[in-house]
Order: C-alpha cells, then structure tokens, then sequence
C-alpha cells in the first residue's frame, strides 16, 4: 500500500479536523442540515482514520501512541490527532516541541 504513508495520513488527519470543525460551525449556527452533512462525514472520516491508523501500525508507518491519539481521542476531537501528526513529524525531524531553551553552566549573566 503505497498510498499509506505519513504524509498522506497527517493530511487526511488535517481533513478530518477541518471536517469536525465546519460541524462545530453549524452546530453553532444552528445550521441543521449542514450539521447531518458535516456529522456524518465526520463519523465515516472517524471510522477510516482508525482503519488507516491500525494498519499504518501495522506496517510502521505511524507509533502506537499516534494511532491511539487519532483512533481514541479523534472521535470526540481530531484536532489532538492532527496536533500529534505535527508532533511525530517535529519529532521525526529533529525539531523539539514546547521545551525551553537550554543555556550553558555559565550563561546566567554572572
């Protein structure tokens, strides 16, 4: 499955957010049949990020703690998903995420 691979999950994770945040819109609006619209692709886009997700840890594609992150939390809030795609990708490439920056022993203005 070549179509499988990280980058394709961290965009149809970001999908699925944009998905579950134009729902929340409507929701808000009181927009009843773009709610059922948003709702249901929301569900389905659920139901295939947690597919994708378990064969992408299958495969290695993606951690554990990843899947879980989109397969658990997702269905209640995919923006932790997409957040955590963003995370393993920092993580991947070497860029730290939310730390503070380190000084030497002797640079404290002594």
């Amino acid at each position: 499955m070549r179509l499988l691979t990280f980058q394709h999950l961290k965009w149809a994770s970001f999908a699925h957010s944009t998905v579950y945040l134009c729902l929340l819109v409507s929701w808000a609006l009181g927009l009843d049949d773009l709610k059922y619209v948003f709702g249901w692709a929301h569900g389905l886009g659920w139901i295939a990020m947690c597919v994708l997700s378990i064969a992408a840890v299958h495969r290695r594609v993606i951690p554990i703690r990843l899947a879980v992150a989109v397969a658990v939390i997702g269905a209640i809030g995919p923006f932790v998903g997409s957040f955590e795609f963003v995370r393993e990708e920092r993580r991947r490439t070497g860029r730290v995420t939310g730390s503070a920056p380190r000084y030497s022993q002797g640079s404290h203005g002594r």
